[in-house]
């Protein structure tokens, strides 16, 4: 009786420590409320884990202006590039969650857990915001090549010693489609670059015999006649280059992937601000102005809701998590 006594009554020292947990709780509810409320009332960070002037790069510049336009603020663009976009997601993951800092990556965010052996943040710190765009990748040859489809492709590559497919490193989209390729017969080897772009100079110059990069990156090469595109990788054809097959439709339903951008913030950011967001950049994307700005390079806009990405994003990480375990895809 003395004990439930004791514990309903407390010493007034513990409640006055009840009141200020409680009072600092409320302040902090209230000030989280009027920060949504008010928000967003200074610029706002949009980090790019890349350099600048690459396709991710592009699309983040292009979605932030016309997003700023909705939002009646400024979003100001910061390349942080370095560790396969690691370091610049792991800079807003521990980031404050006020709406004013949000990160532009591409598919490391989610590629990046499965062939890394430490990571510096985990992968629920980033909520995701916002599907931006997709680059559909492109497996290309050089001009020349006696390659002209994906059947091609694989039988050049079961004569002699097979064909060097040059990537962006490991766990980059060309290195999944390597794999994806290899999974349907084709005899590859491998040849990591340190950029996409590196690994497309090394197939114009035919120091390698092909190589998938994405459609922004190599609709000029092909145009251009530099380069033959093979199929691409997306499940709709290029708007800006609609005779380009997909590997779907050459028979090759499994060879599915895109070079995607979206938008991420730290987690612990106010879901209205999280929402307001996404309709805003969902809005930008679907304006006309930014449609012809993106699409004529070989850019799909995609847009749509929070709960539309989550389901892509949880699609990928249970399509692509096999193919990296079973190639065995490991950077430290």
């Amino acid at each position: 009786m003395l004990l439930t006594d004791s514990v309903a009554t407390p010493h007034p020292i513990s409640r006055r420590r009840i009141a200020g947990w409680l009072g600092a709780t409320a302040l902090a509810l209230g000030s989280l409320g009027a920060q949504a409320d008010t928000w967003p009332s200074k610029p706002i960070r949009f980090v790019v884990p890349f350099g600048p002037g690459g396709a991710n790069d592009l699309v983040a510049r292009a979605v932030a202006e016309a997003t700023a336009r909705q939002l009646g603020q400024a979003i100001i663009i910061e390349n942080r590039p370095g560790a396969g976009s690691v370091l610049g997601a792991d800079i807003v993951a521990k980031s404050a969650p006020d709406g004013y800092t949000f990160l532009a990556p591409a598919a490391g965010v989610v590629t990046n857990a499965m062939i890394k052996s430490k990571m510096p943040y985990k992968e629920d710190d980033l909520v995701p915001v916002a599907m931006m765009a997709v680059s559909p990748s492109v497996i290309v040859v050089p001009a020349d090549s006696p390659i002209k489809d994906l059947k091609g492709l694989l039988a050049a590559s079961k004569t002699g010693p097979g064909l060097n497919f040059s990537t962006a490193g490991t766990g980059s989209t060309p290195h999944f489609v390597a794999e994806m390729l290899k999974k349907n017969g084709a005899k590859l080897q491998v040849v990591p670059y340190k950029s996409g772009s590196e690994g497309v100079v090394a197939v114009v110059g035919k120091q390698v015999d092909a190589t998938s990069e994405a459609s922004v990156v190599v609709l000029p090469q092909i145009k251009g006649g530099k380069l033959r595109a093979v199929a691409s990788t997306w499940n709709r054809r290029i708007a800006a280059m609609p005779d380009i097959a997909t590997a779907e439709e050459q028979g090759f339903p499994n060879i599915f992937i895109g070079h995607w951008s979206g938008v991420f913030a730290p987690k612990g950011t106010p879901e209205d601000i999280l929402d307001r967001m996404n309709r805003a950049i969902d809005a930008a994307i679907k304006s006309p102005e930014l449609r012809a700005r993106l699409i004529p390079q070989g850019i799909d806009p995609v847009g749509g809701t929070r709960a539309d990405f989550v389901k892509f994003i949880n699609a990928e990480k249970a399509r692509l998590a096999p193919i990296a375990k079973a190639s065995n895809m490991r950077e430290d």
